[in-house]
């Protein structure tokens, strides 16, 4: 992710920057990448476009989901956004940007063992109706060689869930994606371990700062 960062200028296409990640991947004795998620600009909304031949334009947001398989087997699951040419956000991007770190945090504070899926449904953030439409569709995952059970829709999809609680040293990606009409998207995904008295954090690489 540092490599994609480092390379996160204007003029770069967003193949190019999703090359860097391979790169970095492949240099690292890693595996393979199950997806292509990175976008810029209004590519970002909807999600799940995958990377093209687009050059990034400067102050656009970049969102991407890695997806991978790495050194050792390690599955690396996680998604950042921020700003090609490391730009100030603008005003519509802070808000998106901020909704999403609310998001990510209030649903890492609540999770610890023994808590029912149904349980953190009913504690977890809930997502405004503007961003509804254009949300993802789980809050939270498993990970074990590579994404698995269990899989958490965000709440206005819970109904379709399974029955379940977490346990302790379980692996979860805790996700979320944040957009509206018109606007880009800001993908944030975190990967933690259930412990006895809540969660470790996996990934260090920061949030920016708005």
């Amino acid at each position: 992710m540092a490599r994609i960062y480092e390379n996160s200028l204007p003029g770069r296409s967003e193949q190019e920057l999703w090359a860097e990640l391979h790169y970095e991947n492949a240099r690292s004795g890693g595996e393979w990448l199950e997806t292509r998620l990175l976008t810029c600009g209004a590519r970002t909304n909807p999600w799940y476009q995958e990377c093209s031949d687009y050059v990034c334009q400067q102050g656009e947001m970049i969102s991407f989901d890695t997806d991978m398989i790495g050194p050792y087997g390690y599955c690396a699951d996680l998604s950042r956004s921020w700003t090609c040419g490391y730009t100030p956000m603008t005003a519509k991007q802070s808000e998106l940007y901020s909704a999403a770190v609310e998001q990510i945090s209030h649903n890492l504070e609540i999770i610890e063992p023994g808590m029912s899926f149904r349980e953190f449904n009913a504690k977890s953030w809930q997502i405004p109706q503007k961003y509804q439409p254009y949300r993802y569709s789980l809050a939270a995952h498993g990970v074990g060689m590579a994404d698995e059970w269990p899989v958490i829709p965000l709440h206005p999809d819970f109904e379709t869930a399974g029955e379940g609680h977490f346990e302790e040293n379980m692996v979860l990606c805790v996700e979320s994606l944040i957009g509206e009409k018109g606007s880009e998207s800001v993908k944030l995904e975190v990967q933690v371990v259930v412990r006895d008295r809540g969660i470790e954090r996996l990934d260090s690489f920061p949030f920016e700062e708005i």
